[in-house]
Parts: C-alpha cells; structure tokens; sequence
C-alpha cells in the first residue's frame, strides 16, 4: 500500500507537510491492521473495536470541523468545514451504526469507551482547533482527510479483490466505498483550504503548522495500530 501525494511543479504549503511526514506515511503503510482489513484477514472482534473507536473519534472530529468553520476567514471556507462536520454527524454516523448492527459482528460488551489512541487524538484536535489560530487548527484536521482518502484508494483496491471471491465478506463492501470519489475530492479540498491559509500566515504559525500536521499524523498511525494492538489504560 502506498500513500500518494499530489505535487505540483512548484510545490505547495501541504506538499512540504507531506513530505516532512513521509517516514510516519511509511510506517502507515506497513501497520498490520491496514494490510489485513484490505484482504479480508482483520478478525471480525478487531474490525468491531475498530468502528466503535472510529465512531467515538467522529464525534469529536466533527466539533473541531465546527470550530474551524467559526474561526473560518472567508464564507467558502466556513461552508466547507460545517458542511464537513454535518457529513460527519450525519452520513458517517449512520453507517457506523449500520456496520455495528451487523449480526455476523462479535456483540458488544458494554458501552465502547474510548481507547488511549483516540481520547488523545480527539483532545489534542479540539485544543488545538479551540486555542491555536485558524491555520494551525485546519493543519491539525487535514491528515484525517488526506491520509484517509489515499489509504482508503488502496483499500478499496484491496477490497475489490476480496468481494470478487466473497460477495458476502462481512466488510469489504464496506472497505470498497472508501475509493469514493467524494472522499478523494474532501481531500483535495481541505488541502486548499490549509494551503490558503499557510500563505496569509506568519512564519510562526507556519511552523506550528507543520507541528500540528506531524502530531495529528502520529496519532492517524496510533488510531488504527491500536484497533489490532490495543494498548489497555492501567488499571483503576
């Protein structure tokens, strides 16, 4: 599986994010987790851990997109973070519940609390959309954007091979729609928007945008890894 960036001849503000990333991409590319929920493999207790945590994750994901839609400098702008964070609360939310309904998943014990990976994903986004200008928010939100509609491009590969053998696979019909060509063009998208901002923005906030970028990519990598290989909290 490879992550793709697409570069222009001259090179854009996320271009630069993409590229100082590139060994964090490549450990993405070689999770377990991402490799076996393409050909089918991932266990079906692993696939459920990993909905309820993503669904948990949306939750607070739209909130940040909420914010970046408040502090938004522009009408475009703002209409494509809330018209993000309503697809998020809506359309996402419903397919989760959908996926979480399946009877051929393990049923769940109790009500999912979020994982290590996930508190800490979500709270570091909100902080940072809540307390950092509007361009280092945007540069934190981007990498749930762009990683996932590249990784998702290959897992849809992935999974079309899977639903050939086995039209009634549990979730590789459900793998195969991330090759959506909404979720490819939500990308392209949020990476203007974070390109905009990075030319109006002091050399400061330019840097702490490419913190930010580097830190929410960390935590994309610990949010599937630990789906597979939970990391447990001590004990209470």
């Amino acid at each position: 599986m490879a992550l793709r960036a697409h570069t222009t001849e001259s090179g854009s503000f996320t271009d630069h994010l993409w590229d100082r990333t590139k060994t964090l991409r490549g450990a993405i590319d070689e999770l377990e987790f991402l490799r076996r929920l393409g050909d089918g493999t991932l266990p079906l207790g692993a696939f459920r851990t990993y909905v309820e945590q993503d669904s948990l994750y949306l939750a607070g994901y739209s909130k940040v997109l909420a914010l970046l839609a408040a502090k938004a400098p522009d009408a475009q702008a703002a209409q494509f973070w809330a018209g993000s964070a309503a697809t998020a609360v809506a359309v996402e939310s419903a397919l989760h519940n959908d996926l979480l309904s399946d009877s051929r998943l393990p049923a769940r014990e109790g009500e999912p609390e979020p994982s290590t990976a996930c508190l800490g994903y979500v709270s570091y986004l909100i902080a940072t959309a809540a307390t950092e200008s509007y361009a280092v928010g945007a540069a934190a939100a981007l990498p749930c954007f762009w990683i996932y509609a590249e990784v998702g491009r290959d897992l849809a590969a992935s999974a079309a091979e899977v639903l050939a053998a086995d039209p009634d696979h549990p979730y590789a019909q459900w793998v195969s729609t991330y090759g959506a060509e909404d979720f490819q063009e939500s990308a392209a998208s949020a990476r203007a928007f974070v390109d905009a901002a990075a030319e109006l923005a002091s050399d400061r906030d330019r840097a702490a945008m490419v913190s930010a970028f580097t830190v929410a990519t960390r935590y994309e990598l610990m949010f599937w890894d630990t789906a597979l290989h939970p990391q447990p909290w001590p004990a209470s």
